[in-house]
């Protein structure tokens, strides 16, 4: 790749939001570029756009003729049989089997173990061509030392310093928003004390006014006339440090705490000493394939929180299918587990949500016999709060935005078991800990896979399982 890729002016909107407007940049030979920022800030679509797979709302991108372009989605629908790991592995082969001038990649290590994650790490740094990829993943950010696109607000930002470098930058452009906030704060209660002052000597002259008046001498409205013109200066000085004031607060935005999201779960779990789930030497098989999972036991009860550890391809993903009753598997020994629908399953891809309905149908569905308000009210604890994200699609929502949908549809009514599939995966730092709050109070068992160590940890897991291709050690 000679001439870069270039694009100007480019945005994406949405009947219920704007993702991004005005973005231009371009990609050099050779380039390494990490898209990071908030769930919802249009990281995938940009992506998406540049590989040439939507078209912008508006703007254009100019790509060399000849240029090849390597492309591997954050879902990947191909591989059906295979774990997430897996699925990333593969597509990449296809995609670098193409001799790609520029590899554009979308959250690659979620799926992928240590090993693996390192191992694609190694592969990147040594690829010749041009790297362009959505991450969260902080290793891989250090070890590429990649230039920074951070979308934010509708707009994309460029640091072309190291990662830890635009840290320090991000703390000390809050530290500048915030010590400005704090000095209009200032101005903006020295400016009312002053209108007060104005007020109280107009009040006083008025007073005098009238008693010149009652002894027959000239009436002043000096004072009065000084008093307005002081207020009318006091008003658009109040009304220039608000404006100021509510541009530092949308600066400072991206920088905030996030709010913390305190579920309302509608039922009381199961007994803490009841059996949910028991296995006993148990197997699994695909009818198709050789691979097997063997040698299961294990049970749970109640409130129990287990994960499910083992390497990518390990048997991990096999074994929730078999949990779920998965036709396409075979089960031999004892299975005992809660009917379907006393089960949760949520996975990266958010399958348990229908992409036409809205977020208010996917709560309305779940809980039909729910007030409407009352439906409103439980949205509004999972953070949908305006008619425009209530009456959003969920085909328009971001991965975020799934996550809390998903687990709003959970808790108006939760099931004896709920499993998660690397839920995590896809979520950034302030949509992971609204996870992590919603889970850590679930009154129910959870069955979750996971290499999140962090997150099993935050969310109360006590007990793991390992695999070890197929076999339970």
């Amino acid at each position: 790749m000679t001439k870069p890729i270039q694009f100007e002016s480019l945005g994406l909107s949405f009947p219920h939001k704007t993702c991004f407007s005005d973005v231009s940049g371009q990609i050099f030979a050779g380039s390494r570029v990490a898209i990071i920022g908030r769930n919802g800030s249009g990281k995938t679509s940009l992506l998406k756009i540049l590989a040439g797979v939507v078209e912008p709302s508006e703007g254009v991108v100019n790509i060399p003729k000849q240029l090849v372009i390597g492309y591997v989605p954050q879902v990947i629908e191909a591989f059906d049989d295979y774990s997430g790991g897996q699925r990333f592995n593969q597509s990449l082969t296809k995609a670098l089997a193409q001799d790609p001038d520029v590899l554009m990649l979308d959250e690659p290590t979620n799926h992928l173990d240590s090993k693996n994650r390192r191992a694609l790490i190694h592969l990147l740094q040594h690829f010749t061509g041009s790297v362009v990829m959505v991450t969260h993943d902080v290793e891989a950010l250090r070890s590429l030392q990649p230039i920074i696109w951070h979308m934010n607000d509708t707009s994309m930002h460029i640091f072309s310093g190291q990662y830890d470098d635009y840290l320090r930058e991000m703390q000390v452009r809050r530290s500048n928003i915030e010590a400005e906030l704090a000095g209009l704060s200032r101005q903006k209660k020295d400016a009312h004390r002053s209108l007060m002052k104005e007020q109280q000597r107009a009040k006083q002259s008025r007073k005098q006014g009238e008693k010149n008046i009652k002894q027959r001498k000239w009436p002043t409205v000096v004072s009065e006339s000084k008093a307005r013109n002081a207020q009318e200066t006091s008003g658009r000085k109040q009304k220039a440090i608000h404006q100021h004031k509510q541009r530092m607060i949308e600066q400072l935005a991206e920088h905030r705490l996030p709010e913390v999201i305190m579920p309302t779960f509608n039922i009381e779990g199961v007994p803490s000493n009841q059996v949910v789930l028991r296995i006993k030497d148990g197997q699994a098989n695909y009818s198709n394939d050789g691979f097997k999972i063997e040698g299961i036991d294990f049970y749970m009860s109640g409130l129990d929180k287990v994960a499910i550890v083992g390497n990518n391809g390990s048997g991990k993903s096999t074994l929730i299918k078999a949990t779920l009753q998965d036709k396409a598997l075979e089960r031999q020994g004892e299975w005992v587990v809660p009917n379907l629908d006393a089960i949760g399953y949520l996975d990266q891809h958010y399958q348990n949500l229908k992409q036409d309905l809205t977020v208010l149908d996917i709560v309305s569905q779940a809980a039909p016999s729910m007030p409407h308000q009352d439906v409103r009210n439980h949205l509004n604890d999972f953070l949908f709060r305006k008619n425009e994200e209530v009456h959003a699609r969920v085909s328009t929502l971001s991965g975020g935005e799934k996550a809390r949908l998903s687990l709003a549809q959970i808790a108006v009514n939760p099931p004896k078991l709920l499993i998660l599939d690397e839920m995590t995966n896809n979520l950034d730092l302030e949509t992971r800990a609204h996870v992590i709050q919603v889970l850590s109070r679930f009154p129910g068992a959870v069955l979750v896979i996971s290499h999140d160590v962090d997150f099993l940890q935050a969310i109360g897991v006590t007990e793991s399982i390992e695999l070890v291709e197929g076999v339970m050690q």
